[in-house]
This record gives C-alpha cells, sequence and structure tokens, in this order.
C-alpha cells in the first residue's frame, strides 16, 4: 500500500547510474571492444566504439574516452575536450610513462580497467572539469 495505506503499494525503482554519459571507445581489440562497450553500456551510458581515432565521429558530444594506449598514441588523445581513461598492458612500463606525461587523466592496466571500470568512469565523469 501507499503512503496511509492508501492506493497501490509503491515499488521500488532499480537503482540508477551516477551519470548517464556518452562515452567513445576506441578499442581496436573486436573482444576487448565489446566488453567495455558491454559493461558501461550495462552502467547505463551511450558507448560507440571505434577502432582508431581517426575513424571516431561525434567527439564534441562526447563526455568520455576510453583509450587502448597500446594503438593509440597518447598524446593524440588529450586537449580533445573531455576526460581519458587509457588502460594499457600491465607490463607494459613505458606506455604508462608516455600516458603521464602526455597528461592522460587515468591511466590502468588492461586488468584493472577490466575490474573497475564503471567506478573509473564514473570517478573521471563526477571530476570538475
Amino acid at each position: 500500500m501507499g503512503p496511509a495505506g492508501v492506493g497501490p503499494p509503491r515499488v521500488p525503482l532499480a537503482p540508477q547510474p551516477l551519470t548517464l554519459a556518452q562515452v567513445v571507445a576506441i578499442v581496436a581489440d573486436l573482444m576487448l571492444g565489446s566488453r567495455v562497450e558491454e559493461t558501461l553500456g550495462a552502467a547505463g551510458h551511450e558507448v560507440r566504439r571505434y577502432p582508431a581515432l581517426a575513424e571516431a565521429e561525434g567527439l564534441d558530444a562526447t563526455d568520455l574516452l576510453v583509450a587502448d594506449l597500446d594503438c593509440e598514441n597518447p598524446e593524440a588523445l588529450v586537449g580533445l575536450g573531455m576526460p581519458v581513461l587509457g588502460f594499457y598492458q600491465h607490463t607494459d612500463v613505458a606506455t604508462r610513462e608516455a600516458a603521464d606525461a602526455a597528461g592522460i587523466d587515468l591511466a590502468v592496466p588492461r586488468s584493472r580497467l577490466m575490474r573497475e571500470m564503471p567506478e573509473l568512469a564514473e570517478r573521471l565523469l563526477a571530476a570538475p572539469a
């Protein structure tokens, strides 16, 4: 029952993501790209996936860029007007250092991305611009 026993019972709503965002994923690997798309889509975000930055469309309306740093130059990803969540192979120290030097907002090993992807995305989306 509703308040004071009047009307239909209230049904709790399913939890909603903190931020519904437009996400572009730059991931050449089909399986990995599908997992990024599926995971962030399940978190409530609209995800468009491209195999390379040069093929990406609609970047001006993008809230978050998720990119495989093994396939894209980190310097090309900064300055596009949105936060960048980059990922790399955990053994590739040079790529991590290049991402840090370029100013990528958050660069994490691929294994951490797979474990914490929705939380990492929300962290960047919630950060002040």
